[in-house]
């Protein structure tokens, strides 16, 4: 990284989506400054600033421009330091390629929702989730097959998509009754060797800590009262 660039991320630690890009820039060994945003409680004006439309973080902002969305962020990252040496996310050919950005989209329509509905809701929407994030898991685990990662012999755009949420599968356990690693084994195995990676385990925070801070959620939401 230049000098002249100023590399600033927005972002909310709880979220999956700001850990893809923390380990996008890791990956790629760039320097940035890290603005923490409460989005629960407080969006700041900077990020009504730089992200009008959806208010939402994660935020990338290069020399002063905002890049929006988490996918879009790290396909930036990936393309604008793409120097000799540094890691490749998404792969050369074009039919390979669309294949990631497939799985990446299927990830963002479902996982984070399926998992959404067994921490946030009650009864039976809890049991559809339940089944829901568990089927998705399972097909996202066929897709890896016995290759070390998504993206094969290296961390990929698939990888960076999915391995933030292993940071929020505790929470899934403890509300869903649940254990994903009894229901797909060599997904977890995946997640632990990705969590091997200083970039994966630096942008993960304490599934713990998720949990707790779901608990405030269930809370403010009135889910428990």
């Amino acid at each position: 990284m230049g000098k002249s660039e100023e590399v600033v991320l927005l972002n909310y630690w709880p979220s999956p989506y700001g850990m893809r890009a923390m380990i996008a820039l890791a990956e790629k060994g760039v320097q940035y400054e890290y603005v923490s945003v409460d989005v629960v409680n407080n969006k700041t004006e900077l990020l009504l600033q730089m992200n009008p439309v959806h208010k939402k973080v994660p935020v990338l902002i290069h020399n002063g421009s905002p890049v929006c969305e988490s996918l879009v962020i790290v396909q930036y990252i990936d393309e604008l330091w793409a120097a000799d040496g540094k890691p490749v996310f998404l792969p050369s050919d074009p039919y390979q390629r669309a294949q990631a950005r497939f799985w990446a989209h299927y990830i963002d329509e479902q996982i984070f929702e399926f998992g959404r509905k067994i921490w946030i809701k009650t009864g039976e929407e809890v049991e559809n989730g339940k089944k829901e994030l568990v089927d998705s898991l399972k097909l996202m685990e066929s897709q890896l097959g016995d290759k070390p990662y998504f993206g094969g012999e290296e961390l990929g755009y698939v990888d960076i998509a999915l391995v933030p949420y292993y940071s929020w599968f505790y929470t899934y356990e403890q509300f869903g009754n649940i254990s994903i690693e009894a229901e797909c084994p060599k997904l977890v195995e995946w997640a632990k060797r990705c969590m091997k990676k200083e970039s994966v385990s630096k942008a993960l925070p304490d599934p713990v800590k998720v949990h707790d801070f779901v608990v405030m959620l269930r809370k403010k939401f009135g889910v428990d009262s």
